[in-house]
């Protein structure tokens, strides 16, 4: 009998839970578009409350499909490998 590996299948929940909203997606987009954006231009170009955005942000990088990087005092984002598979489906 196989075991089951708990370990892949808690990734891919970690990576749909990344993308279960709209907003998230759409982000992943701006990013892919424009590479090492910040936190304000990001919510420019959503055209949405900052604290929002951020909440949306945070998750992206929690489900490993956005790397942020401190530039300065505000951090960039880009894909991570993970975002880059993601946006070719």
């Amino acid at each position: 009998m196989k075991t089951v590996n708990f370990k892949k299948f808690r990734t891919l929940e970690r990576i749909f839970k990344g993308v279960s909203n709209l907003k998230r997606i759409v982000i992943l987009e701006i990013i892919a578009d424009n590479e090492h954006f910040n936190l304000d231009d990001i919510n420019r170009k959503l055209k949405t409350n900052y604290q929002t955005t951020a909440e949306h942000v945070r998750r992206l990088r929690a489900a490993g499909l956005v790397d942020g990087k401190y530039k300065g005092k505000s951090m960039s984002y880009s894909l991570s490998p993970y975002g880059n598979k993601l946006l070719k489906i």
